[in-house]
């Protein structure tokens, strides 16, 4: 067995001087407060520097994969002469965000070929399906609407196109109130589960579509009820809905499109033998698009409060008759040769929507309730207290607010019908001497604080009575709280008796109310 013991050494090592310690200190504290220094300055010069890029521009976030650079097409483009317009392009599953009820949402875009970076959108453009058989982006577009952020086409509206029964819904309601020969739907049925679609089988050949699929898939052509049962297996599968349609012998698809004020229409005719022809290959052929056609994407861009980009697809059957059978929002796809043309009517109505919001001056919500508060503003431009005095006076809103405080012109005391136009500022005056006691006028006679006059006027319009009381009333209730006032006498100026106690200010008031002295 073999004992390591480690001894400590005894040795010390000489004690340094205090000075060389004290010389040591303050070279390093120099050394610490030039690099704080510099950190600082860097980071002002940083946060001023994003400061005026971030007043030069506002974000644009596009929502599409990586195959078209949007940014070209807002190359050159300014809002309001002043800011430019910096895109931001990213894919769903590359985007996530975090919102503000304030601030709105802060995105982090985070990809292979680009680095990671957080903006604040001030506007979007959705050019992918938010949700599909392999992905589901239904949180990530609420974080977007949760932020208020503007954008082409509405989130509303991004979030009524997911599901196609939703939107078959909102298509029957058009066929009924246009007719089935003008607006010529598709007949459909749908299945919240697999359960129903045994018990209810459909007439065949049919096309089963399952849950929200795009592109072709989950689309399935049932010629049997052995096939169908097939399908109703994997339908159970999947945990979720299905539409059935029956099956149109085609001879070709129609494709309508609108974009903005542009219309667009296509024909698109399978070359491969599929009888999907957004599957394989497929012939495209640009159409001319007929007042019938205009009428069915009118009325189809009026869903979800408008629609600014929408397509339309039908089938075109061997026998000539037409069937409407899916719409797209700003998702659809772009076609034939004019492919280019398209994306730029795209992003000149993004830049006339931008300009339209993002020209606006934002009021955040503090400060839109504090100016609520103390102003009391109402949505006409006039405070409450205004409008309502204008209701009792009969005075019009719009007279210049400066002519408010204008001193009135001196009236006599107890007339009825006077010509003098009634004082708007009269009542908000607390204490002022130009406020009298003079009563409400009921029936042609007016009240004051000594009971009713018989001065009657024939012309003195009819007012309500209730109104009237309200008013003097608070004229009345403010008058006890007025400073003495002053008048001439025959003999000189005497003070007014200050001995006048509340109690017999009141009984005056309420006197002059009811009557009763």
């Amino acid at each position: 067995m073999s004992l390591n013991f480690s001894m400590k050494s005894s040795t010390t090592s000489a004690p340094t001087s205090p000075a060389k310690n004290v010389s040591s200190f303050l070279s390093r504290a120099t050394s610490l407060t030039s690099s704080v220094t510099s950190n600082v300055t860097g980071m002002a010069s940083r946060i001023s520097s994003q400061i005026k890029e971030s007043g030069k521009h506002k974000v644009l976030l596009v929502i599409d994969d990586l195959h078209t650079d949007w940014s070209k097409y807002f190359r050159g483009k300014r809002l309001l002469g002043e800011f430019d317009i910096r895109v931001e392009q990213c894919e769903f599953r590359h985007l996530s965000l975090v919102t503000n009820s304030e601030m709105g949402p802060l995105c982090l875009v985070t990809s292979e070929r680009m680095s990671t970076r957080s903006f604040r959108p001030d506007f979007l453009l959705v050019r992918q399906h938010v949700k599909d058989s392999r992905f589901d982006f239904i949180s990530t577009l609420l974080g977007l609407k949760y932020g208020g952020l503007p954008s082409i086409n509405s989130i509303h509206s991004l979030y009524n196109l997911v599901d196609r029964p939703w939107v078959y819904s909102q298509l029957i309601g058009i066929q009924r109130r246009l007719g089935r020969e003008n607006f010529p739907l598709i007949e459909q049925t749908y299945y919240p589960s697999h359960c129903e679609m045994i018990n209810c089988p459909p007439r065949f050949p049919c096309v089963v579509k399952i849950g929200y699929a795009h592109g072709g898939l989950g689309k399935i052509r049932v010629s049997d009820p052995t096939e169908y049962e097939d399908i109703v297996s994997l339908v159970a599968c999947t945990k979720t809905y299905a539409t059935v349609e029956p099956y149109i012998d085609s001879k070709c698809d129609i494709h309508i499109q609108k974009i903005g004020t542009n219309y667009k229409a296509f024909m698109r005719k399978s070359i491969s033998g599929n009888w999907k022809a957004n599957v394989g290959s497929s012939l495209i052929e640009q159409c001319p698009v007929t007042e019938r056609y205009k009428r069915w994407i009118d009325e189809v861009s009026e869903l979800f409060n408008g629609l600014d980009v929408v397509a339309l697809e039908a089938v075109l059957s061997k026998d000539g008759k037409e069937y409407i059978y899916e719409v797209t929002g700003s998702q659809m796809t772009l076609m034939g040769e004019t492919q280019e043309e398209d994306r730029r009517l795209i992003a000149d109505l993004v830049c006339s929507k931008m300009q339209h919001f993002c020209g606006r001056p934002i009021m955040t919500k503090q400060l839109s309730r504090s100016s609520i508060t103390t102003s009391n503003i109402t949505s006409s431009g006039y405070s409450s207290e205004e409008l309502a005095k204008s209701q009792y006076t009969g005075s019009q809103v719009g007279v210049p607010p400066n002519s408010y405080n204008q001193p009135p012109r001196p009236t006599r005391e107890g007339s009825i019908g006077s010509s003098q136009p009634p004082r708007r500022g009269s009542q908000s005056s607390i204490g002022s001497s130009d406020v009298t006691n003079t009563g409400p006028s009921v029936a042609g006679q007016s009240f004051t604080a000594t009971g009713p006059s018989s001065s009657i006027n024939p012309n003195a319009p009819s007012t309500d009575i209730g109104s009237d009381i309200v008013g003097q009333t608070n004229q009345q209730i403010k008058g006890l709280f007025r400073k003495p006032s002053v008048s001439n006498d025959e003999t000189g100026l005497k003070r007014s008796e200050d001995s006048e106690d509340t109690m017999k200010n009141l009984r005056k008031t309420f006197a002059g109310i009811f009557g009763d002295v």
